[in-house]
């Protein structure tokens, strides 16, 4: 039997980043003849290696030129609670890989499912990521959800146990590739062989929470709170953070489009801070100051304005819950000070 054409019309649904290696996986799905649906996957924390041209749009984009159907979803509450309390631990940040990767899957699975699909399929690399992506986390990963041997990974499926798909004819091993380890060489070359461009022969950009600046503000956050949502993690993303005591935060934009997005982010629980006669940032404090904090988060404020180290700065207060307004007069706090609550 010719099993490029047993898999016509077999239904299968990939999981698509928008990174090389699903790339690669969901072009080879394609080129086999299977009737292939892709999900990409977006949460808080996805650190795109293109600005301009994020995981969503890149996986929009890869469906579009091979004609096929992609879902977007979404991961924000659900994930932000794993986040915070991993099954299975963190990676070198506060990454939970591992966690991460069983929810990414059990939403694929239900997915699967509505679709009528036969397996799932992704672009994992055996032994590229040490948190999800090494054999016995793999396996893990499939008791976890129930997708035990539903899961292909074409890059690396010569290397694995046979799957069901496998075993039932859907798949020919022949046809799979044989990558492992954390070198992306082998892929880059496959790559180009099947005509993907030269710009498009990079990782995706990864998670932040690896990030190690990132993880340090992450922590705080779950430290000093009982819950964390969407908006808080994108707050995490914006301006300079500084930790004043165990309820306050202070935010400082960094240039005008921090100062752009801290405006418009900023919530009816926040005060913020902006200075009114220098060119300064917009500051957005978390929590209630109080006993004085407020007068610190004024100073450091005032640090960042475009005024000498020992001008009087007047910053405006906004009680965003109530509008009401104002005034305090103080000189910037040395950088010394300002070292001691950066987060």
């Amino acid at each position: 039997m010719d099993e490029k054409i047993a898999a016509n019309g077999i239904k299968v649904l990939g999981l698509l980043s928008g990174g090389l290696d699903s790339h690669i996986a969901t072009k080879l799905m394609v080129k086999l003849g299977y009737d292939v649906t892709v999900m990409n996957f977006m949460s808080p924390f996805c650190n795109c290696t293109k600005k301009s041209d994020s995981c969503k749009s890149a996986a929009h984009k890869i469906a579009a030129e091979e004609g096929i159907s992609i879902k977007t979803a979404f991961m924000g509450d659900e994930y932000l609670e794993i986040v915070r309390n991993p099954k299975f631990g963190y990676g070198s940040g506060v990454n939970p890989c591992l966690d991460c990767r069983i929810l990414m899957f059990t939403q694929a699975k239900e997915a699967m499912n509505e679709i009528g699909a036969k397996f799932i399929f992704t672009g994992e690399v055996l032994s590229q990521r040490p948190m999800s992506q090494m054999k016995e986390r793999l396996m893990r990963i499939e008791k976890e959800t129930g997708l035990e041997g539903l899961i292909v990974r074409p890059l690396s499926a010569a290397l694995l146990e046979p799957t069901i798909p496998e075993k039932e004819g859907w798949i020919n091993r022949n046809e799979m590739l044989a990558i492992s380890g954390k070198s992306r060489k082998v892929q880059m070359e496959v790559g180009r062989e099947m005509g993907i461009p030269e710009e498009n022969l990079c990782s995706s950009g990864g998670c932040l929470l690896t990030d190690r600046q990132f993880s340090l503000k992450m922590k705080d956050l779950i430290g000093h709170t009982e819950s964390t949502n969407v908006k808080d993690a994108r707050l995490l993303q914006v301006g300079r953070h500084f930790r004043l005591n165990e309820s306050v935060k202070v935010i400082v934009g960094r240039n005008m489009a921090d100062n752009e997005k801290l405006e418009k982010m900023a919530g009816e629980k926040d005060t913020v801070i902006t200075i009114k006669n220098f060119t300064g940032p917009f500051v957005i404090i978390t929590g209630r100051p109080e006993n004085g904090v407020n007068e610190i988060a004024a100073r450091i404020a005032a640090r960042y304005a475009t005024a000498p180290k020992t001008a009087e700065v007047e910053c405006e207060f906004t009680d965003m819950s109530t509008n009401a307004t104002s005034i305090m007069t103080v000189r910037p706090l040395p950088d010394e000070e300002v070292e001691k609550y950066r987060i």
